[in-house]
């Protein structure tokens, strides 16, 4: 249920605040006065594409806010996993809201933490049900039949069984065709990729580092310099024959220990120099094994440059740098691994894919036989709202016929009205006035929410094209609905509104810019706009009649 909506500068809207009750809540005004600005306001929490210029005047931001108050488990559907992540520890509530910027960025928060638009349109399906004056048009589309015939049937269980194996035959199947398209690929490039691989593998098996090679190559090159600067560093750090670097810093550090014993200032001089003996011993032993290493193997040179030379010839020939064509290689050994064992890996794959469709074709049969199974409840369920909304005789199929599988199943459903008895059925938009239709988009949706359905519905002149003993109707189909949901009803109707648990005045106020306001109607102010909306406060006749309407409310006549 909602609890409290927060709109602020919201194209006319500057700032307002709500607090709905249960039950029915109406909203009424002028026409033109900003009504339809709510019913954005609550799709943009539904996580709705925001519409251009929705950003006011008064300010570079549009901001919209709901709490809503949810039932125990709500957030534990896996599909809420990343939306319930967020919720910080002791909440009770749910707070979810829109931030627009003029500059046509949104940002989508729950508990004023930011959240996926994805993410809050899968809340918004589950906490509120959007409903504009479109609504009969929108009962043309198949798409929209199956939905409220699902809805009826209330097997979200199913719908989401069949979704889910309706994935997984798509990926099974894009698993297929994407294994046969590189089997083709291979087939095609089969001599180029054995050559790149058997070049690339011969390379790989003696090292294939072409920065580590040059530098290599030029130790190599200079070999002789190399040697005489480290063999004459060596022997005058420790020649075969007299005192060298090591054996004078020796004689030094036994100097100083000697005089340390004198002035212990020198201990950590003679320490020192201790240190840089056994450093300089270090020395000499890594100089004379790198001029054995560097002395080991004359041939190495030649090695080395003809290395380098398979490495160039290789780039050129398939016009890559050599890391690219390591990484081409490890692909093209897949491709041929493919090749070499596609038939098996194939196979595989079609099973697969075969078992993905069976299990897809059982979860479509198992659909189908609930709508085959939901279908005459639904319609007769309808035929009983029509009834009581003034069109008795008024007969419904839900017609089911065989589609192609996917992710609704195998069917599509086609609603098809008499309107009257002794007419012929046919779709219902060819078969239907305005008005009826009307009346048909809200006994649909009553009889869909056999089963329940999100708790919060906004209805936006569902009404329209109604009015006298039919307005009454309407009235009284919407209170019924509201004893199992909390409505926000935008309407014109006198009638519907007298039966409002709460009521609330949209009204523009002149200026520059021009503002909309949101109140709250109570006790005589009630009374004055359901005079208004009967011809005029000034009309003494609309006003004892909104009198009547009102104390025709109070007492449930």
């Amino acid at each position: 249920m909602l609890i409290r909506l927060q709109i602020e500068n919201l194209a006319l809207i500057e700032r307002a605040e709500l607090e709905p009750s249960a039950g029915l809540n109406v909203l009424t005004g002028e026409t033109g006065a900003g009504k339809t600005i709510l019913a954005q306001a609550i799709g943009l929490l539904a996580g709705a594409q925001p519409a251009p210029g929705l950003v006011g005047p008064h300010g570079d931001e549009a901001y919209v806010e709901a709490e809503f108050e949810v039932p125990d488990g709500f957030l534990d559907d896996p599909e809420l996993e990343p939306v319930a992540a967020l919720r910080p520890e002791g909440e009770d509530t749910l707070v979810v809201a829109r931030r627009l910027s003029r500059a046509g960025r949104s940002r989508a928060l729950v508990w004023g933490r930011t959240c996926a638009r994805a993410d809050l349109a899968q809340l918004g399906e589950r906490l509120l049900e959007v409903s504009s004056q479109h609504e009969a048009r929108r009962l043309a589309r198949p798409s929209r039949q199956l939905e409220l015939l699902d809805a009826a049937a209330g097997h979200d269980d199913l719908v989401r069984g069949m979704a889910e194996a309706s994935a997984a035959l798509r990926a099974a199947r894009d698993a297929v065709r994407q294994a046969r398209d590189d089997a083709r690929e291979a087939a095609l490039r089969r001599d180029e990729l054995e050559e790149l691989v058997r070049r690339l593998d011969a390379l790989e098996g003696e090292g294939a580092d072409p920065e580590a090679l040059a530098s290599e190559r030029e130790v190599l090159r200079h070999v002789e310099e190399l040697t005489a600067g480290m063999a004459g560093a060596a022997e005058l750090l420790s020649p075969d024959e007299g005192e060298g670097a090591v054996v004078m810093t020796a004689s030094a550090a036994d100097l100083v220990a000697g005089g340390a014993q004198f002035d212990r200032d020198l201990e950590p001089v003679a320490a020192e120099l201790r240190e840089l003996v056994m450093r300089l011993q270090e020395v000499v032993s890594d100089l004379r094994a790198r001029l054995d290493g560097v002395a080991a193997d004359p041939g190495r040179l030649e090695v080395v440059e003809q290395r380098l030379l398979e490495i160039a010839e290789v780039e050129r020939r398939f016009e890559a740098p050599l890391p690219e064509l390591l990484e081409r290689a490890t692909q093209a050994r897949r491709a041929l691994e493919l090749l070499a064992g596609g038939a098996d890996r194939l196979a595989a794959l079609e099973a697969e894919q075969e078992r993905a469709l069976a299990e897809a074709e059982a979860a479509a049969a198992a659909l189908s036989a609930s709508r085959q199974a939901a279908a005459l409840p639904f319609a007769r369920s309808v035929e009983a709202e029509l009834t009581q909304l003034g069109m008795e005789g008024a007969r419904l199929e839900a017609k089911l016929e065989e589609a192609e599988l996917g992710a609704r199943g195998t069917d599509s459903v086609t609603l098809v009205l008499a309107a009257n008895a002794g007419l012929d059925p046919g779709p219902l938009a060819a078969v239907a006035s305005g008005g009826e239709l009307s009346r048909i988009a809200l006994a649909i949706r009553i009889a869909a929410r056999a089963d329940g359905g999100p708790g919060l519905l906004l209805l936006d002149e569902v009404d329209a094209g109604v009015g006298g003993r039919t307005a009454r109707a309407v009235g009284g189909a919407l209170a019924r609905l509201a004893a199992s949901a909390q409505l926000l009803v935008i309407t014109h109707l006198p009638q519907i509104a007298q039966l409002a648990d709460t009521h609330f005045q949209v009204e523009k106020e002149t200026g520059d810019p021009a503002v909309t306001s949101i109140r709250l109607l109570q006790g005589d102010e009630i009374a004055s706009e359901l005079a208004r909306m009967l011809g005029g406060e000034d009309d003494q006749a609309a006003v004892q009649h909104a009198q009547s309407l009102v104390a025709g409310a109070s007492d449930g006549s």
